[in-house]
């Protein structure tokens, strides 16, 4: 049996084996790469926090140690987190819709001080 199919016109054609193993090249790839997909989602968070807080650091303003401690352990995230397990704790997000902060990133390192 087929593992991958092409579907056109509503009818599905089972894959060739030299298309199978094509794919299974582009799968394995792909999957081999996951782990960078997620460092690079998680770097993206974290510049849009440090971006939204950045005004904090202005000339004119103190910032608290809360923060300045928040905004270093933001920077710190690839040096503190290697695994992909740890980057799955980073990027887990709340999954019950009943709550008010469904959707939201839930590991602690997101939340303000």
């Amino acid at each position: 049996m087929a593992k991958y199919y092409h579907n056109i016109n509503g009818v599905n054609i089972a894959f060739t084996a030299e298309e199978e193993a094509a794919q299974d090249i582009l799968v394995a790839d792909y999957n081999s790469k996951s782990i960078d997909r997620k460092l690079k989602q998680i770097k993206e968070i974290r510049l849009s926090k440090l971006q939204k807080t950045d005004w904090m650091a202005m000339s004119d303003l103190t910032m608290s140690n809360a923060w300045k401690t928040k905004r270093q352990s933001w920077r710190d995230i690839p040096q503190n987190n290697s695994t992909e397990e740890e980057y799955d704790l980073l990027l887990a997000r709340e999954t019950d819709k009943s709550k008010d902060n469904f959707g939201q990133l839930t590991h602690s390192i997101w939340n303000k001080p």
